[in-house]
């Protein structure tokens, strides 16, 4: 049980941690990137907050924790969570996950609610399903499948949202990196991530920083959003640097583009295997975010390892309260774009 709690510790924080430090650097180039130095908490005032990335995680975290011996019940409770989360105002919302909110709101049931896109949203939140399934591959793959199809149907979104939760879960089992490919191998189904696949098998063989994967795979300025290009990203950092939090997380930002999602995955699945005790505290020291602050990060996930413990709860107008914030400080964040050395 303790090795089981330092997981869910390790992937939920890694996840904010991930999240809280690519987000300042969202969109920008790989050049820009690097213009600041050293990757550091930049959002406000030398410290982080989390977004979307961190927030479904944990929804999706406080749901598995009420229904995990019922997936079309885990389904169901997550569906409503977004729901109420999209009219809490969050900032920087994806288009295809609020198109498919707002389908759950005018009645589609969850199963049906999901669009077409192969956008990384339903990849970011699929860590926490691989470690708390680690050793039951079917539970596994349904859930990651349920939780996928509220917003994502296309098979790209599908599969990679399966990869990521496969990748947690060899993460938490501290899988070799021969047999981690071979079982994540099994999981491809696309043209597009068989391809991407086998780029990343032979980079890895290569030994090659990760900025050679992107740009083989086309991200040379910076990691889309795509799901396919995001997710293979994300596990060459951790395959290339295990048990080195810190560098995983520090090389994905470091290519620019959709930092912090990137960083919110490969922090999911890095965090699974070294638990919260391999994280850089000044990376968690550094996050300053609320009510999810990273006590009560800590407390869900002390909540997905002993099954006795109750979820904290979260006081909504508190939520809106800090959504107005967030989004003011984003707002800011964007102004200040406009100066040197953005």
């Amino acid at each position: 049980m303790k090795r089981e709690l330092q997981n869910f510790q390790g992937t939920l924080i890694g996840t904010a941690v991930g999240d809280s430090l690519g987000l300042p650097y969202e969109g920008l180039s790989r050049d820009r990137v690097r213009a600041f130095g050293e990757v550091r908490h930049r959002l406000v005032l030398g410290r982080g907050m989390f977004s979307d990335d961190t927030e479904h995680t944990l929804m999706l975290a406080a749901a598995l924790k009420a229904h995990s011996d019922d997936a079309a019940a885990f389904r169901r409770s997550f569906a409503w969570k977004l729901r109420w989360w999209l009219l809490g105002l969050p900032a920087g919302v994806g288009i295809s996950t609020a198109k498919a909110i707002l389908r759950l709101w005018i009645g589609f049931p969850p199963h049906k609610s999901g669009v077409r896109s192969a956008g990384n949203g339903a990849a970011m939140r699929s860590a926490v399903l691989g470690v708390f399934f680690a050793d039951d591959e079917a539970k596994r793959r349904e859930f990651a499948l349920a939780a996928c199809r509220i917003t994502h149907n296309d098979p790209r979104a599908e599969e990679s949202a399966l990869l990521v939760a496969e990748a947690a879960a060899l993460a938490a089992n501290r899988v070799p990196n021969a047999e981690a490919l071979n079982r994540l191998r099994c999981l491809l189904t696309t043209d597009i991530m068989k391809e991407q696949f086998e780029v990343l098998e032979r980079t890895l063989s290569e030994h090659n920083h990760i900025t050679e994967l992107a740009a083989r795979i086309g991200c040379g300025r910076g990691v889309s959003g795509f799901a396919a290009n995001t997710v293979a990203m994300a596990l060459y950092a951790w395959l290339r640097h295990r048990g080195d939090f810190e560098t995983a997380v520090r090389t994905v930002i470091e290519c620019g583009g959709d930092t912090d999602t990137v960083a919110a995955i490969t922090g999911g699945i890095c965090g699974a295997e070294t638990g919260d005790e391999g994280i850089p505290q000044a990376w968690i020291d550094g996050i300053c975010d609320w009510p999810r602050n990273v006590q009560h990060i800590r407390e869900v996930a002390a909540t997905l390892g002993d099954a006795s413990k109750p979820l904290p709860g979260l006081i909504w107008p508190f939520v809106l309260l800090r959504n107005v914030f967030f989004l003011a400080v984003v707002l800011t964040h964007g102004f200040r774009r406009l100066l040197p050395p953005y």
